[in-house]
């Protein structure tokens, strides 16, 4: 029977250290080290890429991000968009019972009842019904178009489960000695597709572990672990320490969010023209140039222009604005504020590590221009700005702005930018529809929610040897094509 853990742009030179043969694929997530086994709908990372590999929804990613097949082996969209139609592979359940629509349709809804309450169930709310047409015919209606529905469909969290068990393409076993998650792939003919006679010549076994940077960055380093997934901006400074060929780092052409989250709305960040004030004194071009990063996407807004079809505002928010006079204005608005004999200080909350101690040197030095001291957040201790760092699921601005829906309860809010989201679920005209989101940016923006500095960094290290990885813009990087044969 198969094991299932519940809910649970680059160099690609040649790495330094021997390939590991036709043995193991070795990797490590960036994580803690019972992170693999995670449960529930919020995931880590290294639960995330344990459950894809365990357990399939009706489709999922490959290794360049891109839809494919899994419990669904072909589907239709109508031509308005409204109805997903998938046929199902003929397969079974762990138990072996039959793959059907009725139970799917029933998965599917108890995945859909379980993600409620995240930004991912704000992300389905335009799911209007599912329907079991035939013995191997779901359907899907929606309220609206949503042309990235299919990617959401394929989020690890949408994986589908029957009696504690998912049909995913790999088997695991937990080795209790050093917590390492043994992932085995299934042959083609239990998964519904043609048998290969070789097999379980090509095949390999993949091992998962979770470490922190440094131990997955050592590992790596002495040639124990082929393959690091999961660094970002906090450790990049890591990802060259010990004797590495710049070679093996690969960078995602991550979209998501990265900046700093307002938390409270008093003493300084209590107006909004203060907070804009740091904003603007945030040189973003030169904020990354230390780390080394060529190619990072800068943004002084919360979603980037190019994410609309009609680019509805300029490149950068102060457009025409030397940081010099950004700076003078923002300095103008701080100097109000403390000539009233109030204290111009700023808390934040920033993960430790190299890449996060830098990020803050520089902010505090921006802000110093500007007459605002930076103070880090001590642990348990309230601050005003946090750090935040997501990848996007998938690439509409909806993503964008459900991530400050009042509900999720992240930070400061817009009631009026969740009420015109809310509008776009049943809107069909596409023009509307993105006039609905260009208007709730808006309002977000006015606000000041959130101070925005660029598209989340995500780098993995990768040895010569690794087959089947690819960089992709949503840092899932699947672990069953790193057993799969390249021909």
């Amino acid at each position: 029977m198969r094991f299932w853990l519940p809910l649970i742009a680059a160099l690609a030179l040649s790495a330094c250290g021997p390939s590991n043969g036709g043995g193991a694929v070795e990797v490590a997530i960036i994580g803690a080290p019972d992170s693999l086994y995670q449960e529930g709908v919020r995931l880590s990372l290294p639960a995330q890429h344990i459950r894809g590999a365990t357990v399939e929804g009706l489709v999922a990613l490959d290794q360049a991000g891109q839809v494919v097949p899994a419990i669904a082996e072909r589907w239709i969209v109508t031509e308005d968009g409204l109805s997903y139609i998938f046929r199902l592979r003929d397969s079974t359940w762990p138990d072996g019972d039959e793959i059907t629509a009725v139970e799917v349709r029933q998965q599917l809804r108890q995945a859909l009842t379980r993600v409620r309450g995240t930004s991912l169930g704000l992300d389905l709310a335009k799911v209007r019904d599912i329907r079991a047409m035939t013995g191997r015919v779901i359907e899907v209606r929606l309220t609206s178009p949503m042309p990235d529905f299919l990617r959401l469909l394929a989020q690890p969290e949408l994986g589908l489960v029957k009696n504690g068990s998912g049909a995913g393409p790999m088997v695991l076993s937990r080795d209790e000695t050093d917590d390492t998650a043994r992932l085995t792939a299934l042959p083609p003919e239990s998964r519904g597709l043609p048998a290969r006679e070789d097999w379980e010549a090509v095949a390999r076994p993949v091992a998962v572990r979770a470490l922190s940077v440094t131990d997955a960055v050592g590992a790596f380093s002495r040639g124990d672990v082929d393959l690091v997934l999961g660094g970002s901006i906090v450790n990049f400074p890591q990802a060259e320490a010990g004797p590495l060929s710049r070679g093996t780092i690969q960078v995602d052409p991550a979209i998501g969010l990265l900046g700093l989250t307002v938390r409270r709305e008093t003493g300084l960040l209590a107006d909004p023209k203060r907070r804009e004030a740091l904003s603007m004194a945030i040189d973003r071009a030169a904020l990354i140039q230390s780390f080394g990063l060529n190619g990072w996407r800068q943004s002084s807004w919360i979603v980037p222009p190019a994410f609309f079809a009609s680019a509805p505002y300029p490149e950068d928010r102060w457009d025409g604005a030397s940081i010099d006079e950004r700076r003078a204005a923002a300095a103008a608005r701080i100097s109000a504020w403390t000539a009233a004999g109030n204290e111009a200080v700023v808390r934040v909350a920033m993960p430790r590590g190299p890449g996060g101690d830098l990020l803050l040197r520089q902010l505090a030095e921006a802000w110093d221009t500007i007459g605002v001291t930076t103070r880090r957040a001590a642990p348990g201790e309230a601050a005003d700005l946090e750090l935040r760092d997501t990848l996007a699921r998938y690439s509409s601005p909806r993503w964008f702005l459900n991530q400050f829906h009042c509900s999720l309860d992240a930070g400061l809010c817009a009631p009026r930018a969740d009420a015109l989201v809310r509008e776009t679920l049943a809107e069909r005209d596409p023009a509307r529809r993105e006039e609905l989101l260009v208007e709730a940016h808006a309002a977000l923006v006015e606000r000041e929610i959130y101070i925005p500095l660029g598209a989340p960094v995500r780098w993995s290290l990768v040895r010569g040897s690794i087959r089947n990885y690819l960089p992709n813009p949503w840092g899932l990087h699947p672990l069953f094509p790193l057993s799969q044969p390249t021909t």
